[in-house]
């Protein structure tokens, strides 16, 4: 494990920040292609998801400062270096960004569908830092590609690792699927089906990391697969929205 890409005194450049803004970059250019596949212009795409990117940073940090106001007024830098992005951050950010949709008169469906292998993409460059870093943790095991637990002592499932393959097979599968130029909304369905189910598996390898407590859903499943279950519902639903309906008259069989 990697978890600085350089660390020169007081200067420390985190492996996890540079392969996450790799992610970013690589999500905002290969958008440039997709926008042509569903027929939106690249630059306004781009724009769009440039929007979306500094939403979820500023957004974050702003509710970081207003939770943590008498800190920060005392150490402003080291609270704003802290992880940020929450639920709250992330609910946020999708509403300001589909307000932007709305405002620029993009279409949410192909919007949706040229980005969803781009977020995919980002997937693998974020696993990938959860993997460098050691923030992921899996369950003990004796597989032969086990790797060392960061605290050492065992070892554990590569769950980052089996996250990134996931993550680079569904961008591969959506990204061919948006090639024959499908029904809108069909390539974010299978992005948010197939991210949904590998998520939900994986965590069965993962360290657990609720705790139990007097709302019976925290003891259910663990948060990760709530949100998992919430992808693949919001699948079937888009799924259904965007699948039209034939409806035979007796008049058509007659023709």
């Amino acid at each position: 494990m990697h978890p600085d890409l350089i660390h020169l005194g007081r200067f420390i450049l985190p492996t996890f920040g540079v392969l996450s803004a790799l992610g970013l970059m690589g999500a905002l250019s290969l958008s440039l292609r997709t926008a042509s596949l569903v027929g939106i212009d690249p630059d306004a795409l781009w724009n769009a998801g440039l929007f979306a990117i500094l939403s979820a940073l500023v957004l974050s940090r702003l509710l970081l400062v207003v939770a943590n106001l008498h800190s920060f007024l005392g150490y402003p830098l080291t609270i704003l270096t802290l992880p940020s992005l929450n639920d709250t951050g992330i609910l946020l950010t999708l509403l300001a960004t589909g307000i932007y949709l709305r405002l620029k008169r993009l279409p949410l469906l192909a919007t949706l569908d040229a980005w969803a292998p781009c977020a995919t993409l980002a997937w693998i460059f974020l696993a990938l830092g959860h993997l460098a870093e050691g923030s992921d943790l899996g369950l003990p095991t004796s597989v032969p590609w086990k790797i060392l637990s960061p605290t050492g002592g065992a070892y554990l499932h590569p769950v980052a690792l089996y996250a990134a393959l996931a993550a680079v097979l569904t961008t591969v599968a959506v990204l061919r699927l948006l090639a024959h130029r499908p029904q809108p909304g069909r390539p974010t369905a299978l992005a948010l089906a197939a991210s949904g189910i590998a998520q939900f598996l994986i965590s069965f390898l993962r360290h657990p990391s609720f705790a139990f407590d007097t709302n019976p859903l925290a003891n259910i499943l663990d948060p990760i697969q709530w949100v998992a279950l919430g992808m693949i519902l919001a699948a079937g639903m888009i799924l259904l929205q965007s699948t039209p309906i034939h409806i035979t008259t007796p008049e058509h069989h007659a023709l």
